[in-house]
């Protein structure tokens, strides 16, 4: 009798333990898609939001967009912005540019990572098209305009706490993908 009841508690256990192991697991694997979800929609960290169509007015009000650019160390690429700022209106929808030059003997596929400062800003400061959507592949020597398209949200306006926001900064970032990571074709993708 001692015996099955051990037997009972023992197999109970193991259950148990090996359900809170898949749980772990299970959860490791959506921890990711599920912070890149909560950085998207609440702006967490800079994250910028992704339009589908221009703002429905144009304000008044306008904002210093400044633009910055800076790649991993040892991606052979000279990346930078062609503008350093511009002052748009809020709701203005704005094109701007930056150029990446790949300055190896081998084709090399980038990736940019991206966000606004101040964080608060984030949720307000949209983008309809960007070279950032994704990965670049540039040939030994190839020099390319990459464009941004985007504008800042009126809604951003009704906010008291953005009362003083006058400046934002979009900030890029570019990374090297491996050749398996990136599937490298050889071709460049432009943005969606």
């Amino acid at each position: 009798m001692m015996k099955h009841l051990l037997k009972n508690k023992n197999n109970r256990l193991l259950v148990t333990l090996s359900a809170v192991a898949v749980a772990m697991v299970g959860a490791a694997y959506a921890a990711v898609p599920l912070y890149d979800l909560f950085c998207q929609v609440t702006g967490y960290g800079g994250t910028t939001q992704v339009a589908s169509q221009d703002a429905d007015q144009v304000l008044e009000r306008t904002v210093e967009v400044r633009f910055d650019a800076s790649q991993e160390r040892g991606l052979p690429w000279t990346f930078e912005p062609m503008q350093t700022s511009m002052t748009v209106q809020i709701g203005e929808t704005a094109l701007a540019f930056y150029r990446a030059t790949n300055n190896s003997d081998r084709p090399v596929t980038g990736m940019a990572t991206y966000n606004v400062t101040p964080f608060k800003a984030a949720p307000y400061f949209s983008k309809l098209e960007c070279f950032c959507f994704t990965e670049q592949t540039l040939q030994p020597g190839e020099s390319v305009e990459m464009p941004v398209l985007f504008f800042v949200d009126p809604l951003m306006d009704e906010e008291n706490r953005m009362d003083d926001v006058r400046t934002i900064t979009l900030s890029y970032t570019f990374f090297e993908q491996d050749a398996d990571d990136a599937g490298a074709t050889g071709r460049r993708d432009a943005a969606p």
